[in-house]
């Protein structure tokens, strides 16, 4: 053979052995010219799919639910109680809106409006993909798209709705100008306040024609629009106000940016609020706090505002009758009758809210959210401003017993748990230094947890805080209904109740506690029914969210507060109060700018805020003696209001609204709850640790009366057979001390003591 012979022998060989090796398995599959292949088929079968659906869908006619009709709310019995949604429009051409408003709108909501073509594919693509993945409403969306909702379809969040909205936009854009977009965007959208228009929302704002406005006053108005309710000034706590005014200020910079408006004149245009609104008829005393609280609840689960308000709904509230007067009265009773703004300036700053849960169905039968929506248009039961101070405590201990949390030194916390009650102790275990006073500054030595939820020791469930994991505190919280505490930065001050909540929200904490730990979301809408959209209304009570066993031992514990703490004048004492159970907490804030009680029974959770709310701007003394001006709205002291000795405490008027208005509200209903615990006061009598022979001196105060409690005569028992007992002081002077010092129980129930009582941890 010679060597060409030889040569193609060789290579004929190669070929057959590159031919016999073939890809095996899922490779067989997944080239990567098949997969560019299909991948490019599939863009080609989407446009194509979007041609189609361009060419089917044509601009409709205007839609049907521009023309707005009445909303009626009715009381769980059927009565009538309000009815709104009377047209608020009066549609006005573009020349009626100056030029700069007409840029701060564009400049805020879509600095591209002027040249894109209707639609914003990459938000839009976005929004999309978040709606199928179930995330809600989402933003960015064109002028051109808002305009084109508004107009032409449903608020509905689904794909299709979505998918209309993009074809029926290129068209629009195609069809009509910009200005005229414009204009039909500005008088179709909602601003709040009932006003449907830029025309309506300058005569509801700001009292005038939108062609008087400044563009200050306009650009509010932009930016109003991404949640009216939230956002208007009258009604909106601190975040809203925040981020309102945040949108303002991005709206005047954005023109700055296109060059509408030049940076010195951007320098001199200042923030000012509008107005505030005239209440409609009708909405007088509490009917608008009721109507408010059902928008709100409907806007949070799914029925945005603007759909709500174009009206055609019917929907009946949880309220009972008969209990929303006994609310009422119980308020007016032990508080408002009582005010005397001319003799006692303080009078005109005090505030009420409250919140009454059915704790098996999560339906609120009764609220109160000020003295008149007429004159106070913020609701104070939903108001999340003010701290619940010592309300949350029983929260801490929840989080500390379903998490199975130890002491420092490896005890297991329960309601025996001995720690030491001196003021100002410092925490042990956290990053960050905390070493908070408790109530005057009073000691209290060793003592149970029973003895420290009894007389609110700051110092022990701060130290409890920590041991239980500050993160997981907030978790807890947050899941049992305290929904502000969501994001929040878990610091030790936490423990003290400071960051804000509502009564309805502390309703939620303590009604979760009442249903053995199953999460209680408090519902004030009953059911709401429309022609055209199905109002999907979510089960109030959901999971088990801490167990049984925790949620029964804080009710044990917390029946501690009423029978033997600071609650027993007010609630156990109460004349009306008959055969019924009880457990709740009471809470005063620094400085007394706000005092709460929160208690149950197995059958009815209330929850009832007081707090000082300046009814005018005024000069005040900082905690560094500094002055401070508070603007009208801002939180300011309570004492000596309502003809109170000095500080409102929430074991007094908050505590008293609640005795005046649950025991009457539960005649006949469960005396007793079905607790599953073998701890707390409710099952055991509440424990007094002694103090150690060899400890440092007593650190309790010896100033006068008004100062610092005085303690009972010594009580002795046997723990064990070799010592004694001697009860701390009977109470913090900012509640009623109880009449004489809780029975201890015999050895075989008491808490072993640690080597050094004083320094337990």
């Amino acid at each position: 053979m010679g060597r060409a012979e030889e040569r193609r022998a060789r290579q004929g060989g190669t070929r057959r052995a590159k031919q016999k090796v073939k890809k095996k398995g899922i490779r067989r599959f997944f080239t990567w010219k098949k997969m560019l292949g299909t991948f490019f088929g599939l863009c080609l079968l989407a446009m194509g799919a979007f041609y189609v659906i361009y060419l089917m869908v044509p601009i409709p006619s205007d839609n049907a639910e521009a023309h707005m009709e009445s909303n009626v709310f009715k009381l769980s019995n059927g009565q009538v109680l309000a009815r709104t949604g009377t047209v608020n429009r009066e549609t006005v051409g573009l020349d009626k809106v100056p030029v700069p408003i007409q840029h701060s709108f564009v400049a805020l909501e879509n600095k591209t409006f002027y040249e894109d073509k209707g639609v914003d594919f990459k938000g839009t693509t976005r929004g999309i993909l978040k709606t199928l993945m179930g995330k809600g409403a989402q933003g960015g969306s064109t002028i051109t798209q808002q305009y084109v909702k508004n107009n032409y379809l449903t608020q509905e969040q689904t794909v299709t709705r979505k998918l209309k909205e993009i074809v029926i936009s290129l068209k629009v854009d195609q069809r009509y100008s910009k200005n005229e977009i414009l204009a039909g965007y500005m008088n179709t959208s909602y601003y709040g306040r009932n006003a449907y228009g830029i025309q309506a929302a300058a005569q509801a704002y700001y009292g005038k024609d939108v062609s008087k406005l400044t563009l200050e006053e306009g650009t509010y108005l932009a930016a109003l629009l991404q949640a009216p309710s939230q956002y208007d000034w009258q009604t909106a706590g601190p975040v809203g106000k925040q981020l309102v005014e945040g949108r303002w200020n991005k709206a005047l910079d954005n023109m700055v940016e296109k060059k509408w408006l030049t940076p010195d004149e951007r320098k001199n245009l200042k923030f000012e609020p509008p107005m505030d609104a005239k209440v409609a008829p009708g909405m007088e005393g509490q009917t608008g706090y009721l109507v408010d609280a059902a928008k709100s609840e409907m806007a949070a689960n799914g029925i945005g505002e603007d759909l709500l308000a174009r009206g055609g709904w019917t929907i009946t509230l949880n309220i009972d009758p008969a209990k929303q007067k006994l609310l009422e009265n119980a308020v007016k009773e032990k508080l408002t009758s009582k005010l005397d703004p001319k003799k006692r300036k303080v009078d005109a700053d005090l505030q009420a809210g409250a919140a009454s849960v059915d704790p098996k169905t999560g339906s609120v039968v009764a609220l109160y959210g000020g003295q008149d929506y007429m004159h106070h248009m913020l609701n104070n039961a939903r108001n999340t401003t003010y701290q619940p101070a010592s309300t949350f405590k029983p929260v801490i201990l929840a989080a500390a017993l379903n998490e199975g949390a130890e002491t420092q030194d490896g005890k297991p916390i329960k309601a025996n748990t001995v720690y030491n009650g001196d003021s100002k102790r410092p925490v042990k275990g956290s990053k960050i230094a905390f070493d908070p006073p408790n109530e005057d500054d009073v000691s209290y030595g060793p003592v149970s947890v029973q003895v420290a939820m009894n007389k609110s020791i700051n110092s022990v469930f701060a130290q409890m805080g920590v041991d239980a994991d500050l993160s997981k505190v907030r978790d807890t919280a947050v899941e049992m209904g305290m929904e502000s505490l969501k994001g929040k930065n878990p610091v030790p001050s936490m423990t003290l109740g400071s960051y804000g909540s509502s009564p309805l929200q502390m309703a939620a904490v303590y009604a979760t506690l009442d249903n053995h730990g199953k999460k209680v979301t408090p519902s004030i809408v009953k059911s709401a029914e429309h022609k055209d959209h199905k109002y999907n209304k979510p089960d109030p009570i959901g999971s088990q969210i801490i167990s049984r066993g925790a949620a029964d031992a804080v009710t044990s514990v917390l029946t501690g507060v009423v029978d033997d703490g600071t609650a027993q004048k007010s609630v156990a004492e109460a004349d009306n109060r008959g055969n019924k159970q009880v457990a709740g907490k009471t809470g005063t804030s620094d400085n007394n700018k706000s005092a709460w009680f929160t208690g149950y029974t197995p059958d009815l959770v209330t929850s009832v805020g007081l707090w000082g709310e300046a009814a005018d701007p005024r000069v005040v003394k900082d905690d560094d003696g500094k002055n401070v001006t508070v603007p009208k709205g801002g939180q300011v002291t309570m004492i000596n209001g309502a003809g109170e000795p000095g500080r409102v405490n929430g074991g007094s008027i908050p505590a008293r609204i609640w005795a005046a208005y649950t025991f009457d509200a539960v005649k006949g209903g469960t005396a007793k709850f079905d607790l599953d615990t073998d701890q707390g006061a409710a099952v055991e009598p509440a424990y007094t640790p002694p103090k150690s022979p060899s400890s440092t001196p007593s650190k309790t105060p010896s100033a006068p009366a008004s100062k610092s409690p005085s303690a009972p005569p010594s009580m002795t028992t046997s723990p064990t057979p070799s010592k004694s007992v001697s009860s701390p002081p009977s109470g913090s002077p900012s509640h009623h001390p109880s009449k004489s010092a809780p029975p201890t129980p015999s050895n075989s129930g008491g808490p072993s003591l640690p080597d050094d009582p004083f320094n337990p941890n």
